[in-house]
C-alpha cells in the first residue's frame, strides 16, 4: 500500500513539474516526492518539518484549513506567508472519496509572474488524487473495523483478560495505538454503530444493562442506564485540541426541536415578560410587605413551634416564621403545614440555568431519564489507561443526564462532584434521612434544599436562584429539617443531604 501511494505521488509530481507530498486528513505525512532543486525556497520551515517529523503542527493545520481546503473539491492556491514559515505558495489538491476528504496532496506553486500548471495538467492531477482517495478510504475501512477488539477492551474483566484485550487492540491499531486518544460514551444508543465517525480510530456498541456494573459482557462502570451505549475512540492531535473531537461527538446526538411560536408565547407569558405581569408582580410584592409588617409576637411564637427542628444559627430567623408564611414570594402560594409551597411562575424561569435546575415539577425531571447524552474522558496516550478512560466517559454521560447544564456533551474534567457520585453504581440511593425528602410529594422542598446547598448555604443567592423571598426560603428549609431530622447548620449533615440529593438523579 505504501508503494502505491509513492507511485501516485510521483505521478502527480511528473504531471505538474513540482515535487508533491501526500498527507492524510490529520496532516500526517504518507509519501513525498524527490526534491532535486537548488532553490532554497523549495524547502521552507513548514515543508521541512512536515517531512522530517512526518506531521504538521496544529497551528500549521489551522492556518491551511482557513483557506477552505476541507470543503474544496478542486485545486486550492494558497499564497506565501513568510511570517508563518511558508516562503512559497502552495497548490493543494483535496483527496476525496464519495465526497469525504481523505487527505491532501501539496505542491509548491510557481513564483509570481512565472506560469504555473495549466488547467489540463491540474485536471489530470485531480484524477490521480481521486485514485489516492480510493486507496485511503479502503485502508481506513480496514483499520476502522476494530469494533470487536475495541468492545473486548471495554467489557473484559479486570486483570489478565483486560490486559490481553488491550494488547489485541494495540496490535490491530499498529503505531497509531501509541498516540493520543479520548474515549467517548453516547447513551442511550439504539441500532448499530455508525459506518464512520470523523477522527475515530475505533467505534463499537457496548451492551449496558441497568442491574449494576461488572456483569459479564458489560463495560465496567456502565451500570445505571438500561440499553446499549455507543463507544468511540477518538484520535487527538494534542490535549489542548479537543474542539474537533467535541464537534464530532455533538453530530452523533439528535438535534433539539425548534421552539414553536406557541411555546415561545407561553414561556413569555409565564415568565412575566409583559408590562402587565411586571405590574402584577410589584403589586403582589407590596401586599407581601404589608403582610410582613402586620405580624406580631404571637405569630413569631407559632413559627418557632412549627420549625422546632432548626439549629441554633437559624433560631433568630425562625422567630419570623409567621412572616415567612405571609410573605410568600409573588406567584408562590403560602406554604401550609402539610407540605411545601407550590411554585408559581416566578419560581424558575423556563430554560434558565440555575443551581439544582434538574428538579422539575412533580413527575419526570426536565432532563428525562432517556435523553441522549455524551461523555468525553480526559485524553490518554496509549491504550493502557483506556478502560479507566471509558469509565470516565460513562460517568460524564450519566452526569449530563442528572444535570442538564453539563450537557448534552459533558467532559469528565468538568462534572465536579459527579466524578465521585458516578462511582456509587446503579443502586438507588436509600439513605433513611433523605428518603422522606425524595418522595414525589416533596419535590419542591428537595429542589429548594439542593439549590440552597449549591449556593454554599447563602440564603440571598439561593432565594434569588429560586425566585422566592428569603422568608419563604427559611420556611422551606425548616420543613426540610423536619422531614430529614438533619441540622442544616451542621457541615456533615449538609454534606450528607447534598450528596444524597445529587446521587438520587444518578441512579
Amino acid at each position: 500500500m505504501k508503494g502505491d501511494y509513492q507511485d501516485l505521488v510521483d505521478e502527480i509530481s511528473a504531471l505538474l513539474g513540482a515535487p508533491a507530498t501526500l498527507e492524510n486528513r490529520d496532516f500526517r505525512l504518507i509519501a513525498f516526492g524527490a526534491h532535486d532543486s537548488d532553490d532554497d525556497l523549495a524547502m521552507d520551515p513548514v515543508r521541512t518539518r512536515s517531512i522530517l517529523t512526518r506531521q504538521s503542527t496544529a497551528a500549521v493545520r489551522s492556518w491551511f484549513e482557513g483557506f477552505g481546503i476541507a470543503r474544496a473539491t478542486g485545486p486550492v492556491r494558497i499564497p506565501a506567508a513568510p511570517d508563518a514559515g511558508v516562503f512559497r505558495g502552495r497548490i493543494c489538491l483535496p483527496v476525496r472519496y464519495r465526497g469525504i476528504v481523505q487527505g491532501y496532496v501539496w505542491l509548491l506553486d510557481q513564483e509570481p509572474g512565472t506560469p504555473g500548471p495549466g488547467p489540463a495538467a491540474l485536471d489530470a492531477a485531480m484524477e490521480v488524487a481521486q485514485r489516492i482517495g480510493v486507496l485511503l478510504a479502503e485502508e481506513a475501512k480496514a483499520g476502522a473495523d476494530l469494533s470487536r477488539e475495541f468492545q473486548a477492551v471495554l467489557t473484559a474483566g479486570r486483570g489478565w483478560q483486560q490486559d490481553m484485550a488491550v494488547a489485541a487492540l494495540r496490535a490491530a491499531l499498529g503505531p497509531a495505538g501509541d498516540g493520543l486518544h479520548a474515549a467517548v460514551c453516547v447513551a442511550p444508543w439504539s441500532g448499530e454503530a455508525p459506518a464512520s465517525v470523523p477522527g475515530a480510530a475505533a467505534v463499537c456498541v457496548v451492551p449496558r444493562r441497568g442491574g449494576g456494573a461488572g456483569e459479564p459482557g458489560e463495560a465496567p462502570g456502565s451500570g445505571g442506564a438500561a440499553g446499549p451505549a455507543l463507544a468511540v475512540l477518538l484520535r487527538l492531535r494534542s490535549t489542548d485540541a479537543l474542539a474537533p473531537a467535541l464537534t464530532a461527538v455533538a453530530r452523533l446526538l439528535p438535534r433539539p426541536p425548534e421552539p414553536t411560536a406557541a411555546a415561545v408565547g407561553a414561556v413569555s407569558g409565564a415568565g412575566g415578560a409583559g408590562p402587565q405581569n411586571r405590574a402584577a408582580g410589584r403589586t403582589s410584592a407590596g401586599a407581601s410587605a404589608q403582610a410582613a409588617g402586620a405580624v406580631g409576637p404571637a405569630g413569631a411564637a407559632t413559627a418557632r413551634s412549627a420549625t422546632s427542628g432548626q439549629g441554633p444559627a437559624r433560631s433568630a430567623s425562625a422567630g419570623q416564621g409567621a412572616a415567612r408564611s405571609a410573605t410568600a414570594s409573588p406567584g408562590t402560594s403560602a406554604p401550609g403545614p402539610a407540605g411545601p409551597a407550590s411554585a408559581g411562575p416566578g419560581a424558575v424561569t423556563p430554560g434558565a440555568v440555575t443551581p439544582g435546575a434538574a428538579w422539575g415539577p412533580a413527575g419526570a425531571s426536565p432532563a428525562g431519564p432517556h435523553r441522549m447524552t455524551a461523555g468525553v474522558a480526559d485524553p490518554v496516550r496509549g491504550l493502557a489507561d483506556l478502560p479507566a478512560a471509558w469509565e470516565q466517559a460513562v460517568a460524564a454521560a450519566r452526569a449530563a443526564v442528572a444535570e442538564p447544564r453539563l450537557g448534552p456533551v459533558a467532559q469528565w474534567s468538568r462534572i465536579g462532584p459527579y466524578r465521585l457520585l458516578a462511582s456509587l453504581g446503579a443502586d438507588p440511593v436509600d439513605d433513611p434521612a433523605a428518603r422522606p425528602l425524595l418522595a414525589p410529594a416533596h419535590r419542591e422542598l428537595a429542589r429548594t434544599a439542593e439549590v440552597f446547598l449549591d449556593c454554599a448555604g447563602q440564603a440571598g443567592r439561593a432565594a434569588a436562584a429560586l425566585g422566592i423571598h428569603r422568608q419563604t426560603l427559611y420556611y422551606r428549609l425548616g420543613r426540610v429539617e423536619q422531614l430529614t431530622g438533619l441540622d442544616l447548620d451542621a457541615g456533615e449533615d449538609r454534606l450528607l443531604l447534598h450528596m444524597a440529593l445529587k446521587a438520587s438523579r444518578m441512579a
